[in-house]
């Protein structure tokens, strides 16, 4: 399978930020659903990537989930104190990670010249050596290194928070 614009784009920021990784094929994944059916391509810890924004639509978030971990929208949008979140339009998120829906991940920070979204990342993948992600494109994922992609983040300036998925109550700061 040929190495798509989108993806090639990755692989040369990746390779200037001496970021190494392994590239995996696999046919076209638009859910998580369909995309754990590769969950043998690699040992890492298996990610969902949501983009969210806020009702006003001012601010916006890529939440980085491993995909057994569930998310309380509500609590999440009063932790931020914004308004209502929920997932970005499609056009959004074109806007500001230049990926389609099922392509969405970390990644796609590179076209967030801005810095305008927040990364929040769920604490449990800081738990995992490894970690898999799109490089923009469906049709494979790339595993880092979870201190590379820490490194990716903060050489492309976007900012990110680590939170606590597994509390309750996030009314106590459980960001890093």
């Amino acid at each position: 399978m040929p190495v798509l614009p989108a993806e090639a784009r990755i692989l040369e920021i990746l390779k200037t930020m001496n970021i190494p990784f392994e590239r995996f094929e696999h046919p076209p994944v638009a859910t998580v659903q369909e995309a754990e059916k590769y969950s043998d391509l690699h040992s890492g810890a298996h990610c969902k990537n949501l983009f969210l924004r806020d009702k006003p639509g001012r601010k916006h978030y890529l939440v980085v989930l491993r995909v057994e971990t569930d998310v309380d929208l509500t609590k999440l949008a009063r932790y931020f104190h914004s308004g209502r979140l929920s997932f970005a339009s499609n056009e959004r998120l074109f806007k500001y990670l230049g990926v389609l829906p099922g392509a969405v991940s970390p990644f796609g920070l590179v076209f967030d010249t801005n810095h305008e979204v927040i990364t929040v990342l769920d604490k449990t993948i800081l738990d995992a050596e490894t970690a898999g992600f799109h490089p923009n494109v469906n049709t494979a994922t790339l595993v880092v290194r979870v201190t590379d992609l820490l490194r990716f983040l903060d050489l492309n300036g976007s900012p990110y928070r680590v939170m606590d998925f597994s509390q309750e109550d996030f009314s106590e700061d459980p960001l890093y």
